[in-house]
Formats: structure tokens, C-alpha cells, sequence
């Protein structure tokens, strides 16, 4: 399947999946710890369907902003539970069509094999200058994070290394590239096939942050798209819950 990486939207990124003529498409936003996660779902409905994805994958709470603006989408993805009920409570959403698809997991994360111990104790060290997360204004796996720092008393000595993303897939970035050695960051962003990519993390006790709950939800443009439609009923079978669960989420 081929798909073009491009702007649509201040602050996001729009993955845009080849489309037949005779096929159905609908456009969606998707928070951006689900981005490798809608690639392979985005496969499994053009097999199964013909129906095809424009996707845009940004912060949630910019992705809801857009929406309340008037931005063209059918599907909100969500890496909370809380847009998709501001959407339905607005007016923007069909009502009672918000559905958990996943629970999010956090992990500090490094690009660098030998960074990252087995239980996070190089947060407590002076081995490293900067540390990523996303902005917990806009982003749940942000609000994660800071959560965590808080919980573990290290606020006061790690304020002056944050290095704050836009988004969890910017943050990602920042430790991908070096800029940041290492990064609070989406499982689903480390693994592949359920094994970890590459680099070495930490998986971040649940217990020191509050449940990542990532709910769907059908909005009213998408109401009548038979692709958008499709692509909410895909979301909820078995076997895509099977690989949604290879990414590291919890069902």
C-alpha cells in the first residue's frame, strides 16, 4: 500500500493512503501515539474493504481545537477519553458513539542501547543533559510524564533538562535524533511485532500515573460516510484488538 507524508494542519502530520476510484475514503485524526498503529489498520480495511484513510496525527487537544474550528474530519482517534465527550457534549459527534479502543502505556525511552536501565534509575543520575515529554497541556501521554516526575520527587532536579514536544510524536523526534538522550514516549512508539525496535526503556510502573483510557468517536460529518463508518466497526473487532495489543496497548 503507498501512502505520502504531508501537511494539511498546523501542527500535525497527514498521512495520505493511496485511493481506487471506485473505493470509499474518509479523513480522521488521530492522536500521535497511534500513528504506526493506524498505518497497519489503514492496510487491513482497503484488504477487507476497498475504503481508504486520509489521516492527520497530531496532539489531541489541537486535534480537538481543529475539530471545534470546523476542521474537515470524520473520526476522532484520541489519547483520551475526555475530547471525544466534549465532542458528543458539543454537538460534534454522534451521540453515544464514544468507545474505548485502547489503553496507552508509558516509557522512557532512549535511542541509545545502554541508556536506559531496566528500572529508570538513570532519571536520578547526572549522565544525561536532556529529557523529552510532550506537552501535558495538549498531550495525555505528557500529562503522564509529568505525573511520573512528580510522583518519583524528581520535579525540582529535572525541571532545568525538560525538553518539551508539541506532541508525543515530537517528543519521540527529540530523542530519536539526539537532541534529547532520552524521552518519555509512547510504547507503541518503540515497538514492532511487540518487541522493542531499538534503543533501550524503561516501562513506567502504572501505578505512577493515571490510566491512559484512548476512546474513538464518530463525528457528525463522518456520520454518513460508509469508509468512516467501516472504519469504526474495524476498530472494534477482535483481530484488529490483536494488533492494537502488538503495539504494547492494553484492551
Amino acid at each position: 500500500m503507498r501512502f505520502s507524508v504531508k501537511h494539511l494542519l498546523p501542527g500535525a502530520m497527514a498521512l495520505t493512503f493511496a485511493t481506487s476510484t471506485w473505493a470509499g475514503q474518509t479523513q480522521i485524526a488521530v492522536a500521535a501515539n497511534f500513528a504506526e498503529p493506524i498505518k497497519a489498520i489503514a492496510a487491513v480495511l482497503e484488504k477487507t474493504t476497498g475504503h481508504t484513510l486520509s489521516v492527520t496525527v497530531g496532539a489531541t487537544g489541537k486535534l480537538y481545537a481543529q475539530i471545534k474550528n470546523g476542521a474537515p474530519f470524520d473520526v476522532l482517534l484520541a489519547a483520551n477519553t475526555a475530547a471525544t465527550v466534549a465532542l458528543e457534549k458539543d454537538g460534534l459527534a454522534k451521540a453515544g458513539s464514544s468507545f474505548a479502543y485502547a489503553n496507552g502505556k508509558l516509557v522512557l525511552w532512549s535511542a541509545d542501547a545502554t541508556e536506559v536501565d531496566a528500572r529508570g534509575d538513570v532519571l536520578k543520575g547526572a549522565g544525561f543533559r536532556k529529557l523529552a515529554y510532550a506537552n501535558p497541556k495538549t498531550a495525555p501521554y505528557g500529562e503522564a510524564a509529568v505525573q511520573t516526575i512528580d510522583k518519583l520527587g524528581l520535579t525540582t532536579a529535572l525541571t532545568p533538562k525538560l525538553v518539551q514536544g508539541e506532541s508525543i510524536g515530537q517528543a519521540f523526534n527529540f530523542v530519536y535524533t539526539g537532541n534529547a538522550e532520552i524521552g518519555f514516549v509512547a510504547m507503541s512508539q518503540v515497538l514492532a511485532g511487540g518487541k522493542l525496535k531499538s534503543g533501550s526503556m524503561w516501562v513506567v510502573p502504572q501505578a505512577l500515573y493515571s490510566p491512559i483510557r484512548q476512546n474513538a468517536v464518530l463525528l457528525n460529518r463522518g456520520a454518513n460516510n460508509p469508509a468512516a463508518v467501516a472504519l469504526v466497526k474495524l476498530l472494534q473487532s477482535p483481530n484488529i484488538k490483536d494488533l492494537i495489543r502488538s503495539y504494547g496497548y492494553d484492551i
